[in-house]
């Protein structure tokens, strides 16, 4: 139950990034990376876990979800569809 409400819980940062990704003319670029890095993805989300440190924008929970997602194939694939979804509106 709790992975559940975790998985809901990184899912609450996707209108935000999807709103970044539109607003810079990034959300096709990415849909694209994020589907097809198959195993780099992993070591992205480590890369993004050790740096989170050093991140001072944003709070550690976004990162975490960020990792997160890159970790996860399934969250991935949905990532991108949705933002494409966000994309045709």
């Amino acid at each position: 139950m709790c992975y559940t409400v975790t998985m809901q819980a990184d899912r609450t940062y996707w209108p935000a990034w999807g709103r970044f990704l539109h607003r810079w003319g990034l959300a096709e670029p990415f849909a694209v990376l994020i589907e097809t890095a198959g195993p780099l993805k992993l070591l992205f989300a480590q890369l993004v876990y050790l740096g989170q440190p050093l991140f001072t924008s944003g709070g550690t929970q976004k990162w975490q979800a960020f990792a997160s997602l890159l970790e996860n194939e399934a969250e991935s694939r949905s990532f991108a569809a949705f933002i494409r979804k966000e994309e045709a509106r």
